[in-house]
């Protein structure tokens, strides 16, 4: 008996007797069209079993350590993947929200191909029966879910569609997904979303990487042309807000580099950006590490263009103070540090100007000798320290812990990087004064740090070292704020 022919035969004898909420039909139906979806998209066993025990933790006595025993490792982490607390001492209506947010956290972090197909087979083939019941019911179909606002159903659907297109979207069930949201919240999409669409494929492997970042990475394809590749965390609504975003900074004036289109790029998209005879400024430094007051110039004019730049329509543009105070809660800071720091980014004046979000040199390209940035995903309306921070963070606050972090990302050495941050500060300023320039730098500072110690906390488990390089960077924080 093969793997797939046992998951069956254990999946029917444990949902013997158990029927579907809106239909009254076998359970064992709905576990079994999950792996037939699958199986159009994939012929990996594990994975379309998985989708015949995908509800057993959920729906059934089994186990995750059962299934672990029975079918593998593999197909147990792909069932937990999609498996939602019980919640079991109170109601299934009350806990659907933090259900479904507590489960989406796994798909949301997950890398893993199978987990992504799994989670849209499930949700198609409650989509396909959604839909059925609707067309039968109308609106009263909703009264008999758990969840009985059409807009909080909506919400979950859409959030797993963003979260799986940019793997996804080439697949003909992602295509019916599309489809079957339109039918019962119309206009949700783009209607092009449900048709094939051929994108041009490119293969980056040879190519040079000039740049990274936490969206992904940027590398020059060709004499003209460069490629932003996202990473998997990136959904494909992403990349094209990034590239909408560059077209309307474009417009206010910007020197903004602008996208001609998405590509493919393995299982994932880019953005192809034409930069003839362009290097970033990162590598200029590099190759002219004592010129680096000349570019220190090119960028502060840069941040000064951005930071006076006021947009026609601020519902573009996110608040970037609410960014700042994201930085403080994710460095878990003691409470009293923490609604300190909260205090005064809540006491900045309100934003009316345009930040990058992510500027630096490797975001900055010179073509022809004019300044082009891009990277723009993250801009947003909000305080310019958010933007200088940074600065400081790339050039100056990475050394605290490791010089090598800037010369791996630069290009260039850590000393090289403190003074053209130093020479930054003077430029955005039009003064070296220190009265001006050490209060700039000690707000910048905290901020950076407080990026640092939340990098640093991202890990689950932190080494004796990770321990220590918060206690030395908190340190630093409470004495900058003194």
């Amino acid at each position: 008996m093969n793997l797939l022919e046992e998951a069956i035969i254990y999946s029917t004898v444990m949902y013997q007797g158990k029927v579907r909420r809106i239909n009254n039909t076998p359970y064992i139906l709905h576990p079994l069209e999950v792996a037939h979806i699958l199986s159009t998209m994939t012929d990996d066993m594990e994975i379309i079993a998985a989708g015949v025990l995908h509800d057993i933790v959920e729906d059934t006595d089994g186990t995750i350590a059962e299934i672990e025993k029975r079918f593998g490792r593999r197909v147990a982490v792909l069932v937990d993947a999609v498996t939602e607390n019980k919640y079991e001492n109170e109601e299934m209506s009350a806990t659907w929200k933090r259900r479904k947010e507590e489960c989406l956290v796994k798909l949301i972090s997950s890398s893993d191909h199978g987990v992504k197909m799994l989670w849209l087979a499930d949700k198609l083939s409650n989509l396909r029966s959604l839909a059925g019941s609707y067309g039968e019911m109308g609106e009263k179909m909703w009264d008999y879910l758990h969840e009985s606002d059409p807009a909080e159903q909506l919400w979950y659907y859409k959030t797993i569609a963003e979260v799986v297109e940019m793997e996804l979207n080439k697949t003909g069930r992602y295509k019916e997904y599309i489809d079957r949201i339109n039918y019962l919240w119309p206009g949700t999409f783009d209607s092009s979303k449900a048709k094939y669409k051929e994108y041009r494929k490119i293969d980056v492997s040879g190519c040079t990487r000039i740049g990274k970042g936490a969206k992904g990475e940027v590398f020059r394809y060709d004499d003209e042309l460069i490629v932003k590749v996202y990473n998997e965390k990136n959904t494909y609504k992403d990349v094209e807000r990034e590239i909408a975003l560059a077209r309307t900074a474009f417009v206010m004036g910007l020197p903004t580099a602008i996208s001609f289109g998405i590509v493919s790029v393995g299982k994932g998209y880019g953005a192809m950006f034409e930069l003839i005879n362009a290097k970033t400024i990162s590598e200029f430094i590099a190759m002219n590490p004592t010129h680096f007051d000349n570019f220190a110039g090119i960028m502060a004019d840069i941040a000064k263009q951005i930071h006076s730049t006021e947009p026609d329509d601020e519902k573009l543009f996110p608040n970037a103070n609410k960014q700042l105070e994201g930085w403080v809660k994710r460095a878990k800071l003691d409470g009293e540090l923490e609604a300190e720091l909260i205090g005064r980014i809540r006491a900045l004046p309100k934003p009316k100007y345009l930040v990058h979000g992510d500027l630096h040199t490797s975001n900055v390209f010179l073509s022809n000798g004019e300044p082009l940035f891009i990277d723009v995903d993250r801009m947003s309306v909000g305080d310019p320290i958010l933007d200088i921070s940074s600065m400081y963070l790339f050039y100056v606050g990475y050394a605290v812990l490791d010089p090598k972090t800037i010369e791996n990302f630069m290009g260039f050495s850590a000393q090289t990087a403190e003074a053209f941050y130093h020479s930054f500060i003077k430029h955005y300023t039009g003064t070296d004064d220190p009265a001006v320039t050490n209060e700039i730098d000690r707000k910048a500072a905290v901020l950076a740090y407080v990026r640092l110690i939340g990098q640093i906390k991202k890990k689950h488990l932190l080494s004796d070292s990770d321990i220590a390089s918060v206690e030395l960077l908190t340190g630093k924080i409470k004495k900058l704020l003194e």
